[in-house]
């Protein structure tokens, strides 16, 4: 493997990393020769992930974290940070859904939910990532999951699309303050991927007839597509690359 790929000492934390698009991310990471822990609020997920990503070889880690709580994070972070000795790279992908609600129908209570967990998580835990790296002083890349919400209107989704929508420009203003810091900020913005939480809406065919023939490259997107983006991120080949969203989208976006 290029030195450039080469993750090998190289310490990761994925948040959401024990399913889908999160547990795509670890496994590439690992493969690539990182060490990773993973965060989840679900105690055996993360545990049937750590008993999977072992088997590649490196250190792996799981820690029971509800990133939407401020103390729940600082206490995650230390013990990811003595489990990995050197935090080189953290990937905010944590996130949850919610169900479709019309705008006039959307309360109070569901809107701030789910921005809780998708921009105040986001922000909690790359404010950690960030102190830590600096603290150490060897730079870093923080890494935050979007959505192509953040660019397409999607209706009966205000709640989850404004809080994907926010990862942009947030990334956009770390990438700046933390340069000379060595520390790069970057986004992933992911299309449909085939997940364990998608794989039964891919499988109606009204909704497949619909979506499939507006993706050129005419298959669904995978876990593995989406890690494949992060090893590069995380790596020495994305040493100025930085303030950007990558979509991973099969071209689906601009079709």
């Amino acid at each position: 493997m290029s030195d450039l790929f080469n993750l090998d000492a190289h310490g990761a934390l994925v948040t959401g990393g024990n399913g889908g698009i999160g547990l795509g991310i670890a496994r590439a990471l690992a493969g690539a020769g990182a060490n990773v822990v993973i965060w989840g609020t679900d105690a055996g997920k993360n545990d049937r992930a750590v008993e999977e990503l072992s088997g590649l070889g490196t250190t792996i880690g799981a820690v029971v974290c509800d990133v939407a709580d401020e103390s729940s994070v600082a206490a995650a972070m230390e013990e990811t940070a003595e489990t990995l000795g050197s935090l080189d790279s953290c990937f905010a992908n944590a996130g949850t859904g919610a169900a479709p609600t019309p705008f006039d129908k959307l309360s109070l209570d569901e809107w701030r939910r789910v921005n809780q967990v998708n921009l105040d998580g986001v922000f909690l835990t790359l404010r950690a990532a960030a102190a830590r790296m600096i603290e150490q002083g060897t730079g870093g890349s923080l890494v935050a999951t979007s959505s192509l919400t953040a660019i397409e209107g999607a209706p009966r989704s205000a709640a989850y699309a404004a809080s994907k929508g926010a990862i942009g420009p947030l990334i956009k203003t770390l990438a700046v303050e933390l340069a000379r810091k060595g520390i790069r900020a970057n986004a992933i913005m992911p299309g449909w991927i085939d997940t364990d939480l998608t794989h039964q809406m891919f499988e109606d065919e009204r909704f497949s007839g619909a979506v499939m023939p507006r993706i050129p490259a005419r298959r669904w997107g995978t876990p593995a597509d989406i890690g494949a983006a992060a090893v590069y991120l995380a790596s020495p080949s994305s040493n100025y690359h930085t303030g950007d969203v990558l979509k991973i989208d099969g071209a689906y976006s601009i079709c």
